[in-house]
């Protein structure tokens, strides 16, 4: 693909000409075909440097400092064939791309890119580094990738760039369990997700009490953010600790309820999502900071309410707090012990 451009070839002419370019070939044609731009006019006029570039305007052979128009017809089934040879060219790449990077990819990771700390803890700063360093790990996996995220359905990366990475994961045969909040099972972009992921092989679950967000990769490596902070993440090596996460995965792992994308909740997981509505209400929280807590949004957090005011026939929330604090209902916290998965 090396050596000169071919004619029209360029970054900004694809065929796109603008209307003044347009208007200044219509005049060349009617000037019986021939423009003589003044000294320098090509260089300068943008609007003329279009039309060289796409091979509408050429130099006469025997008269350089005059431009002779081209007929559109037979220009475009040049450039037509010329840009497909180079489509087919930049595909062919493309698809060598990673195989040719390989070697480069493996020394890029071997050093530590602004870490705090190297060997068996290491601190990278900004969602772009962090999230480039979670696609190469995932990308390399080879046995399981585990990932417990609280707080909705936010993912490191957009949904059709997590279903291309998952499901490619899977199709190489990598393990991949996921476990969510239940606000998930009403978000969309996640029961997308989900439902792509399950198809594959995947498993998700929920899980209706607070855990701690982590993605353990192939046992070796763990990330966990740095004090809640989404824009600081430790990766972390240490066989120890790696341990204990995977122990504390499986844990909520057990507790927690299948998910397969669907749009129906099952009966247990609503009831525990409203008896933590119910319990924080109690206790004084605000809606917005509820919503957050729970990773629902006001909207959907509003709707639950009404559902439970007619369960209650309150006709205010006042009068639906009043109900509650007078039923004096035991709310177990998450659930009794015979009631999980």
């Amino acid at each position: 693909m090396g050596g000169a451009e071919e004619p029209g070839l360029t970054a900004s002419g694809l065929g796109r000409l603008s209307p003044e370019a347009r208007a200044l070939y219509k005049a060349a044609v009617q000037a019986h075909g021939r423009l003589i731009p003044a000294e320098g006019d090509v260089n300068e006029d943008g609007h003329l440097r279009e039309l060289v570039d796409i091979g509408l305007l050429v130099p006469d052979v025997e008269d350089p400092g005059t431009l002779i128009a081209v007929d559109p017809k037979l220009l475009s089934a040049g450039l037509s064939a010329a840009w497909q040879r180079r489509a087919l060219e930049l595909l062919s790449r493309a698809v060598a791309l990673p195989a040719d990077f390989q070697e480069l990819s493996q020394a890029y990771g071997q050093v530590g890119r602004g870490s705090e700390a190297g060997g068996p803890v290491e601190h990278l700063h900004g969602k772009t580094e962090i999230n480039q360093r979670l696609a190469e790990l995932m990308e390399s996996s080879a046995k399981e990738v585990l990932s417990a995220q609280p707080g909705g359905g936010a993912r490191s990366f957009p949904t059709a760039a997590a279903i291309a990475l998952d499901v490619g994961m899977l199709r190489r045969g990598v393990s991949r369990r996921t476990i969510y909040q239940p606000s998930t099972r009403y978000s969309a972009p996640t029961r997308e997700y989900v439902a792509a992921m399950t198809e594959a092989g995947g498993e998700v679950r929920t899980l209706a009490e607070p855990f701690t967000r982590m993605i353990v990769v192939d046992r070796a490596t763990a990330i966990i953010p740095i004090s809640g902070d989404t824009e600081r993440a430790a990766f972390i090596r240490d066989e120890a600790v790696i341990g204990f996460f995977v122990s504390l995965f499986e844990s909520c792992w057990e507790r927690a309820i299948p998910f397969q994308g669907g749009h129906e909740v099952p009966p247990e997981v609503l009831s525990r999502l409203r008896e933590n509505i119910l319990r924080m209400m109690l206790q004084g929280v605000g809606h917005r900071v509820i919503a957050r807590n729970l990773g629902l949004s006001e909207r959907t957090l509003a709707r639950h309410i009404a559902d439970l005011r007619e369960e209650y026939a309150a006709e205010t929330l006042f009068q639906l707090g009043w109900k509650l604090s007078e039923s004096h209902r035991a709310l177990p916290l998450f659930g009794s012990d015979d009631d999980s998965e």
